[in-house]
């Protein structure tokens, strides 16, 4: 399986999480203490917000642990929002267009986890995508075409509740083939402003998704980090799992929730199918 993080706050260069954690996302590409699979060597992908229009990428086929112009790249952007993730194929191509985060105008979308028997219910999902999207699909994976059901249930406009209806499309679909846990999921979405990230499974066993404690408690917690002091109190991570060892830092996003990231005050809630 795959390994992802989600930032949002004050801007900071993509390298502080990418590359100079104990555990960075990076280091994870090889040495995942949690993930399915210790090694995510099946590609690599950034999105970033810069200027306050649509968000940028860089995407590679890669390892990540051997992708100098990733290192370069990490070194010289900063940002207030950005998503990263390290590919661990479950079946499909390793190509670019296959290379999370997926974007869609203002919204980013990166997935860890499957959809059990695909190619058993790829053509019915499919299908069910609005017409209107059908041709921005790019790639071949589950996991966008999980987004352009997102997006074909309303994401741009109830993010919770879409996701809700398109696990439920997943789960229909997969019961009707005898597939008994269709999906398993740990997903983060963004448009820019807020970031929502889901932890779900049909059997209740999803993988593991952490968020970071707040940063004034944190602040208040280690008053002598002129590194936590650099930084608002917005600021907030996601990963898939720990950047490091850093005592109360981390906590475990609870089976079949939603974190949903945002300003005035964050939100952690109860998730499930049909929104």
């Amino acid at each position: 399986m795959c390994r992802w993080l989600a930032y949002s706050g004050t801007p900071i260069r993509l390298e502080e999480l990418l590359v100079k954690r104990d555990r960075s996302l990076i280091d994870q590409s090889l040495h995942s203490r949690l993930g399915a699979t210790t090694t995510n060597g099946d590609g690599f992908g950034v999105g970033w917000y810069d200027d306050g229009g649509a968000p940028r990428l860089y995407r590679s086929t890669h390892p990540a642990w051997n992708d100098r112009n990733l290192r370069e790249l990490a070194a010289g952007v900063s940002s207030h929002l950005f998503f990263a993730h390290i590919r661990a194929s479950t079946g499909t191509a390793i190509q670019e267009t296959n290379t999370h985060p997926f974007r869609h105008l203002n919204w980013l979308w990166m997935h860890n986890g499957l959809i059990r028997e695909f190619p058993r219910v790829r053509r019915e999902l499919v299908l069910a995508i609005d017409d209107s999207l059908f041709t921005s699909i790019e790639g071949t994976t589950d996991s966008e075409t999980m987004f352009y059901l997102a997006l074909t249930c309303g994401l741009e406009t109830d993010p919770v509740g879409a996701v809700g209806r398109m696990v439920a499309l997943v789960e229909d679909a997969g019961h009707a083939a005898g597939v008994e846990h269709p999906i398993q999921m740990t997903v983060a979405t963004t448009d820019g402003r807020c970031v929502w990230a889901f932890r779900y499974s049909s059997e209740g066993d999803s993988r593991s998704l952490y968020f970071s404690t707040r940063m004034d408690a944190l602040k208040a917690m280690y008053p002598e980090s002129q590194e936590l002091a650099a930084l608002g109190d917005e600021t907030r991570v996601v990963v898939s799992e720990p950047l490091g060892d850093l005592v109360g830092a981390w906590n475990e996003v609870p089976e079949s929730h939603v974190a949903i990231v945002q300003t005035g005050g964050d939100e952690l809630r109860p998730f499930t199918p049909r929104g």
